[in-house]
């Protein structure tokens, strides 16, 4: 088992990993558009913050990944997008923060498309992460929270996505039992870690039509500033 990985910020991502792993990709969170209407059902006063639970993602929700959205909003590159995300919800200290950025982003939103989560995996990349946990013949998977102070295993092919987002509603790493694989959400970030053993991280993002920034020996946790 595997316990949670506290990056810091000041060394690479690669430098701070475990000796098996040999590869990392930063996985953004996709934004979520739901039906045209839905939030109008749901909201009770002009004041409510309303934001769709993880099964009603699934079942409504379409994933907009982050490529369509620096299109839409005029943004240029994926650190952009992230800056904009973290001033949003005051994530970044005020020399780093862009109000331009966030308001670029912010202006084009309408009723019912939402925010990626920004500190738990996306319920929309859980189903290709058991797929990718299982792809080299485990059976099980580990998991700790390190906030709850839990962990345990579970049967990678008996899990679903929404018992995998109930493990924890902040940090969590999952790895498979061989440890070929480890994924690890980071908090107020709306990205995902996904660890590997092998250096082929470009072949496995392209094989399961993943969008990912691959981790070279220059990224650190904060990619967005560098």
């Amino acid at each position: 088992m595997l316990d949670y990985i506290w990056l810091d910020d000041k060394t690479p991502i690669l430098n701070q990993l475990p000796n098996n792993f040999k590869s990392a990709a930063i996985l953004p969170h996709p934004f979520v558009q739901m039906p045209l209407g839905w939030e109008q059902t749901k909201r009770k006063n002009p004041y409510q913050h309303i934001y769709p639970s993880d099964e009603e993602i699934l079942k409504l929700g379409i994933p907009i990944k982050w490529d369509k959205m620096i299109h839409n909003c005029g943004l240029t590159t994926h650190k952009e997008l992230a800056i904009a995300l973290k001033t949003s919800i005051c994530a970044l200290r005020e020399k780093y923060s862009r109000e331009d950025l966030a308001n670029k982003l912010n202006s084009t939103f309408k009723p019912d498309l939402y925010y990626p989560t920004e500190d738990s995996t996306s319920v929309f990349l859980i189903s290709d992460i058991l797929k990718i946990l299982g792809s080299k013949g485990a059976n099980h998977l580990y998991y700790s929270a390190p906030i709850f102070d839990d962990s345990g295993i579970l049967k990678i092919n008996n899990s679903t996505s929404l018992e995998i987002c109930d493990l924890s509603p902040n940090e969590l790493i999952l790895t498979d039992e061989n440890m070929d694989f480890a994924f690890m959400s980071v908090y107020d970030s709306f990205i995902t870690l996904f660890l590997a053993k092998s250096e082929n991280m470009n072949h496995i993002v392209q094989l399961m039509n993943l969008e990912a920034i691959i981790c070279d020996d220059k990224t650190y946790i904060n990619w967005y500033l560098y």
